[in-house]
């Protein structure tokens, strides 16, 4: 069998010479197989073979009753080492695969007692090929569609891979087999819809898809383990015209870029990415803010360039039914008093209407029985730092507030209409 990892082979004689070890590994493929001896027939032994790129031919151990002592207490993060009485060296073993290493381990012990390893597969002691030994790519830059690779798959220790420019109509089915995957640049290309399976990047931190063809985004990405990963995401110079009321369950959230898209609105509960830190939006059809923008807490913040209306609180929106429907009664109690609801309680069709309850600016909950209108607020107020909205200096922008009650909307008009005389 092989395994390959990093070894460092350290002699206990050396303390004696008044030396110490460099105390770095090298990358190495281990071997373990019978010498390779015609003379010696089925009696062989069997040896421990460490190929690295300076020994390619190998050094070679002899295991049967030649192990001092097994150190396997971080076997779990991929170490271990191994004492041979002869030569006097430690073997240590890190950043290797634990399964595999567990194995290893497994079969030095049978060889080190002699015990018969007919069951297990041994390697023959050959020497490694330059490809086995080199470190894992984890980085790979991809800029034009000739150097797209077509019959090789991409490796799949990549933790870093770009494919830019290379006109890819789709996100390429391979890159999804990239576990290890934690930053993904597909920028500039012409993809037009995002696999679903993309959430099963369970490492994926960075995703890049800044100039494409994008329509939408999926209500199933936002349900899939990337909502506990996804840190930075960019969806610039796009087509997409409204965002999920789901894709605020990206909770990781730290930078989002949506400028050059076509937004009409933000997601309703933006103000729930609590992480989130830098915030662009430029250049799209924003009329105003959702009312959750403002529990945001953001450095950078960038709306310039979105047709946001004139905000005016004494022309409100009146959706206020009285008396209030039994359904629009019980959905406030139970956002109000916290009662414990979901599907396996009550029909998933009001589990979403509860997802989309209105805030008032008492504190109190509304569902579809509401006043709505519009004042100003200064970004400043949710952001360290601002540009401009317009060429004319200002960093104000409208967004939407709700009133539960008509006594709500009059005690706000009368503290408007005091600030303004």
């Amino acid at each position: 069998m092989k395994l390959p990892c990093e070894v460092e082979v350290i002699s206990r004689m050396l303390p004696t010479f008044g030396m110490r070890s460099r105390g770095k590994g090298s990358r190495a493929v281990l071997s373990i197989g019978r010498q390779q001896d015609k003379q010696a027939g089925k009696g062989a032994a069997i040896y421990l073979m460490i190929c690295t790129l300076k020994d390619k031919a190998g050094s070679r151990y002899k295991l049967q009753e030649n192990v001092e002592q097994f150190f396997t207490k971080f076997v779990e993060e991929g170490k271990a080492t191994v004492r041979l009485k002869e030569p006097a060296v430690d073997v240590c073993l890190s950043k290797a695969d634990v399964s595999n290493l567990k194995n290893f381990i497994s079969t030095v012990r049978l060889a080190n007692r002699g015990t018969d390893v007919g069951t297990i597969s041994l390697s023959s002691l050959t020497p490694a090929k330059s490809s086995e030994i080199e470190k894992p790519r984890t980085k790979m830059m991809i800029t034009s569609k000739k150097d797209y690779p077509i019959t090789k798959n991409f490796p799949y220790s990549l933790e870093h891979l770009q494919a830019s420019y290379c006109k890819l109509a789709r996100i390429d089915m391979r890159m999804l087999c990239l576990k290890k995957l934690r930053k993904l640049d597909l920028s500039h290309n012409h993809i037009k819809r995002l696999p679903v399976t993309i959430g099963d990047l369970v490492c994926l931190q960075e995703l890049n898809l800044h100039n494409n063809h994008l329509e939408s985004f999926q209500v199933a990405l936002c349900n899939s383990t990337l909502q506990k990963t996804l840190q930075s995401l960019d969806l610039s110079q796009n087509r997409i015209k409204a965002l999920p009321i789901q894709f605020c369950q990206f909770k990781e959230l730290i930078h989002l870029k949506l400028d050059d898209n076509e937004l009409v609105q933000l997601p309703f509960k933006m103000g729930q990415l609590s992480k989130l830190r830098f915030l662009s939006a430029a250049r799209n059809k924003l009329p105003s803010l959702p009312h959750s923008f403002k529990r945001l807490f953001l450095e950078n913040l960038d709306l310039f360039g979105n047709p946001f209306e004139q905000a005016n609180p004494l022309v409100p929106s009146i959706q206020l039914k009285i008396p209030l429907t039994l359904l629009e009664s019980a959905a406030r109690a139970i956002i109000n008093y916290r009662i414990p609801h979901g599907p396996h309680l009550i029909p998933a069709h009001l589990c979403q209407d509860l997802a989309v309850t209105k805030t008032c600016e008492c504190g109190l909950s509304c569902l579809s029985s509401f006043i709505q209108t519009t004042v100003t607020m200064n970004l400043h107020q949710v952001s360290h730092t601002v540009v401009l909205v317009d060429n004319m200096g200002g960093t104000e922008a409208p967004i939407i507030c709700y009133f539960c009650s008509l006594t709500c909307y009059s005690q706000f008009l009368d503290k408007y209409l005091q600030s303004i005389r």
